[in-house]
């Protein structure tokens, strides 16, 4: 990956994660970048560096477009350790005049790097600075996704740099997103909201209102993580929009673990009986064959969420707890829920699994199912009748 001019004068500078697998949690198969913007006018500034494992590429995409000596400005806009673990050596290499942070950011730096000696300038909402040609307007962000966060925009480029927003965990040799696959850059975005920012829905609301309010003209999102909105900043921004009013398309998503499949074949009954009551899409998935942060991606979007357990020790299986819990922390709301099980001889785990949806305030439809041992073709008609119950509530 090489430098990268964005605009006139503004460079991508950050680095390419191809190997990173797992993001404290979150499942990266395809790796991530970590994105750093460079402009340069009669100041020059820095927003965001990286992580400190990859401080070398961020030195070597300065080196190839300035001297880092001449930067005049460091930027912070998130203190997360992705975009600012290798602060602490780029400030002994750049020696800034200053390094503008939010409040809460200011706040965060001295937490996580202990350094008062640092030449802070904080700003707030509103402020704004000038780099000669160009102004940066500060925006906060606060709790999107981190107390610290604030947005930095260009209004003589039209240019949203947008720290977490609007990003995807995704490693390509593309910058923008009008040179990659439409279809397969959103759903990354989708898995990225639904897995970092679903549980601030709220807030992003009101962001997007107030970015209205403000009537900030966008042509250019550059997100710290993945590719850059180009072709049509509108896209990204009427999907957190969609996602962050948390609606819903024509979908159930059935999330079942099981011992011996009897629960897994309580699982198909359903799926089929809700395909056949005409809804759209119904994803069948196992909770141990697929990534929580995968079911996230595919619960942001659902009508319905249908769970499925085998009773093990009087409980549910420990996948299943996994998810939820995960789940429970991300506040998917408007939900309609259903529960059932297979067991060997107590049966709690439909119970169980009722409760923790109406703890989520699912809308519970149906009594959950229970099945001791290998269920029959008789037994099967209560997971059928329960499909077409939940189908029912969904078109309702």
């Amino acid at each position: 990956m090489d430098v990268c001019e964005i605009k006139k004068d503004i460079y991508w500078v950050g680095a390419v994660d191809w190997n990173i697998r797992d993001f404290h949690g979150y499942s990266t198969e395809k790796g991530t970048s970590y994105n750093a913007y460079l402009i340069k006018d009669e100041k020059i500034a820095l927003f965001d560096t990286v992580k400190k494992e990859v401080k070398g590429d961020l030195i070597h995409h300065l080196r190839r477009t300035i001297d880092p000596e001449k930067i005049d400005y460091i930027i912070v806009n998130h203190v997360e350790m992705d975009h600012s673990g290798c602060l602490p050596e780029m400030i002994d290499l750049i020696k800034p005049e200053k390094v503008f942070c939010s409040p809460m950011g200011h706040k965060a730096l001295l937490d996580h790097f202990h350094r008062e000696d640092w030449p802070y300038e904080v700003v707030k909402t509103g402020d704004t600075i000038s780099l000669g040609k160009r102004t940066v307007r500060f925006i906060e962000t606060k709790m999107l996704h981190w107390p610290d966060s604030m947005f930095s925009y260009i209004p003589e480029e039209k240019l949203l740099i947008s720290s977490d927003a609007f990003g995807q965990h995704w490693a390509t040799s593309e910058r923008f997103d009008d040179q990659v696959d439409a279809a397969e850059l959103m759903a990354h975005a989708a898995k990225y909201y639904a897995n970092i920012l679903l549980i601030f829905s709220p807030v992003v609301q009101k962001l997007l209102e107030s970015v209205r309010e403000m009537g900030l003209a966008i042509d250019m999102i550059a997100p710290d993580h993945g590719l850059i909105w180009r072709g049509g900043p509108e896209k990204i921004l009427a999907a957190y929009d969609r996602w962050s009013r948390q609606e819903t398309a024509d979908k159930a998503v059935i999330l079942y673990d099981t011992m011996w499949h009897s629960t897994e074949k309580m699982a198909k009954a359903i799926y089929s009986a809700l395909l056949d009551s005409g809804i759209d899409t119904v994803k069948l998935m196992h909770v141990r064959k697929n990534h929580r942060s995968d079911i996230m991606a595919e619960v942001l979007d659902a009508k319905a969420v249908v769970l499925g357990s085998p009773t093990l020790n009087n409980n549910i299986m420990p996948a299943m707890a996994d998810i939820l819990t995960y789940m429970k922390g991300l506040r998917p709301r408007d939900k309609i829920g259903a529960a059932f099980g297979s067991f060997g001889w107590s049966g709690e785990s439909a119970t169980h699994l009722t409760e923790m949806m109406q703890a989520m305030h699912f809308t519970v439809v149906g009594e959950p199912i229970k099945i001791k041992n290998v269920p029959t073709h008789e037994t099967l008609a209560a997971c059928v009748e329960l499909g077409k119950t939940i189908a029912k509530a969904m078109k309702g």
